[in-house]
């Protein structure tokens, strides 16, 4: 499993931060870490591109800042 640290754009409350960690964890073989506003870290098997696509059609834009195996 690969852990992936997001900077997550337009979370700005505990609401938003819930419906991430759901989207993210709604993911096969994700999971959320840590959700807080602006960022996340998970731990997941998908495509860092599959995590992505899924917050962005959230409405939350994620973007990649560092990976580790």
């Amino acid at each position: 499993m690969a852990i992936l640290n997001l900077r997550i754009d337009n979370m700005h409350c505990g609401s938003c931060v819930r419906r991430v960690t759901q989207t993210i964890n709604a993911l096969p073989a994700t999971h959320a870490e840590e959700v807080r506003v602006g960022g996340a870290r998970i731990t997941t098997d998908a495509a860092p591109e599959q995590i992505q696509q899924a917050l962005t059609a959230a409405g939350y834009p994620a973007f990649v800042e560092s990976a580790s195996a």
